[in-house]
């Protein structure tokens, strides 16, 4: 058995796991993990603030569907990550985080940077309701198992990201170790459902007048784009897919229809909420997808029967009831139902298809609201400059954007072709996400031009990582939608509670930013501010066959109705009680 120390043995199984990149920040509390890793084939990454790295894992981790690690030292290096670790919780995406931790024979001393009032060393309690698991290496010996551990439970099931936090002398230590094989944890097969459910459902599909496939993030996560869009090619059911789902089938498929939801498309709604029969495919039914669960209005279940397929039981019925529920994996459930229908029925025709007809003219119709919207007015509307965008990106190009304004734009609008060429936060909705998950996406396939779409509130809460970007010639395009300010919540107060009541949400020419001056202080390559909407296509196309980082700043209209969304269904936000 070889003799390694605790970083050694932490390098030597990253490596061991086809870990590529490992990404943080150094501190005091992780030096002695840190060392192992100028012999080690993992890259190290350093962002310039830990929830960066966080981000750029999971950016990585989207586009590529594998795992990165992420460290940092003790306290607030470590508390840091907790943004990032909780977007990645949300929606599913795994990573492993190490993170320093005091010395174990000074735990509840209260060290420097220790939390201990409530229990020694207690920072594992901050990350326990934000990771699948949180895991404590108390000897060096442990280290071996915890690692397998932390990999298995992060890509297994349901993925998501785990915590290990690592004394600072287990780091140091040294130990005769056996490290195990990655292979001999990981199950060897995906779990499919159960085969009497399964023909229920697929008996209900097969049947079924106006079914739709509502495909969620765990369609992505488990690749099964070919499957999907093979059933709906046999039943002639749209697809309407969640924001998490956005490219599991090409967005100029016939069969595509948009979105559900609060800022879903008119086709979407019309025909998810008239459905007989809905198949929801690792999907949560979160409370923007559903138009907060208002009956008809996005989706009407009851009376349209539910068949929902998860491979976490908890999610299946969690909204609204099933009439058949599978838990399994989404990639094996589509192809087990794809052979249960096609058993029981030809493949639907399109021609006298009645249902087909609707789904195309509703379709079209919701193209016509978006084509309006891509005027020439100054200033230009954020969907002027995203089809400005979409004119020049290849197919393969992958976009990312941030919570605000600029998704809530790109993710109804902008079409993508490809799987995990659309890179967006979900359900914890977080502010400068992009910034950092760009430069992962880029790391993951450098091969795809990326491009980060970022409203300038959202861009100024991370923009540090600009600085990583550049200092490791990555080549992400940044694109800053400036309307100055935080306009979305700006508009959110106005439709609550109108002018007199709103906060000082915008930026002035005092305190506005210049971005041209920020990308040239950032050692930014190349860096152009539009205006005009003719100029768009030039500028950003020059943007992206640039070679390495570049930044579009596009001046947005900073008063539009709607935060620039085109609002087709519903969301509840609780109004203010007053007597």
């Amino acid at each position: 058995m070889p003799r390694l120390n605790g970083g050694e043995i932490i390098a030597t199984y990253l490596e061991k796991e086809g870990v590529e990149y490992l990404v943080g920040i150094p501190g005091h509390g992780s030096t002695n993990l840190l060392d192992a890793f100028n012999d080690s084939d993992v890259k190290v990454i350093q962002p310039r603030h830990e929830q960066g790295a966080t981000h750029l894992a999971d950016g990585y981790a989207r586009a590529s569907g594998k795992p990165l690690a992420v460290f940092t030292s003790i306290g607030p290096g470590a508390t840091n990550t907790v943004t990032g670790a909780a977007t990645a919780y949300v929606d599913s995406i795994p990573m492993v985080i190490f993170t320093g931790a005091p010395q174990t024979h000074e735990y509840g001393q209260g060290i420097l940077q220790e939390l201990d009032r409530q229990k020694p060393g207690d920072f594992p309690s901050v990350m326990e309701p934000v990771t699948k698991r949180s895991i404590v290496v108390d000897s060096v010996e442990q280290l071996p198992r915890a690692l397998r551990r932390a990999f298995q439970i992060a890509l297994s099931g349901r993925p998501g990201p785990v915590h290990v936090d690592i004394p600072m002398d287990v780091q140091g230590a040294v130990a005769d170790v056996e490290l195990p094989e990655p292979t001999t944890s990981r199950p060897h097969s995906r779990p499919g459902g159960d085969p009497d459910s399964v023909a229920e459902a697929a008996e209900l599909l097969a049947e079924a007048e106006r079914p739709v496939i509502v495909p969620g993030g765990g369609t992505m996560l488990s690749g099964a784009w070919e499957e999907v869009q093979a059933l709906a090619e046999h039943l002639k059911a749209p697809v309407i897919p969640t924001f998490q789902g956005k490219g599991i089938i090409p967005e100029d498929h016939d069969l595509f229809v948009g979105y559900a939801g609060w800022i879903g498309s008119t086709a979407g709604n019309e025909l998810a909420s008239n459905a007989d029969v809905v198949l929801a495919i690792g999907c949560r039914f979160s409370d923007l997808h559903t138009s907060s669960f208002e009956d008809g209005v996005s989706f009407d279940i009851p009376p349209g029967k539910l068949v929902h397929v998860d491979i976490d039981p908890t999610e299946i019925g969690k909204n609204y009831p099933v009439e058949v529920g599978i838990q399994g994996d989404a990639k094996v459930v589509t192809k087990q139902l794809y052979d249960g229908v096609s058993r029981r029925v030809d493949e639907v025709d399109k021609e006298d298809n009645e249902y087909y007809k609707e789904i195309r003219r509703l379709w079209a119709e919701w193209q016509e609201k978006v084509q309006a919207r891509h005027t020439d007015d100054v200033p230009m509307s954020i969907s002027r400059v995203l089809a400005a965008l979409r004119e020049v990106l290849p197919q393969e190009g992958i976009v990312v954007s941030s919570a605000g304004q600029p998704q809530e734009t790109t993710n109804p609008e902008f079409p993508v072709f490809d799987p995990r060429t659309n890179i967006s936060c979900g359900g914890f909705s977080t502010m400068g996400f992009g910034v950092s998950a760009a430069i992962g996406a880029k790391l993951a396939q450098p091969d795809r031009p990326v491009v980060d779409i970022e409203g300038d509130g959202s861009f100024l809460m991370c923009n540090q990582e600009v600085a990583c970007a550049v200092e490791h010639d990555v080549d992400v395009t940044y694109l800053v939608l400036n309307n100055h300010g935080w306009k979305s919540i700006r508009n959110l107060q106005v439709s609550k509670y109108g002018w007199d009541r709103v906060l000082d949400t915008e930026f002035n020419e005092e305190t506005d930013v210049d971005y041209m001056q920020f990308a040239e202080a950032f050692n930014v390559g190349y860096a152009e501010r539009v205006v005009k909407p003719e100029n768009l296509a030039e500028i950003l196309g020059e943007a992206i066959e640039h070679e390495g980082p570049a930044m579009v700043e596009a001046i947005v209209e900073p008063n539009n109705e709607d935060s620039g969304a085109i609002v087709t269904g519903e969301w509840d936000l609780a109004d203010l009680q007053s007597e």
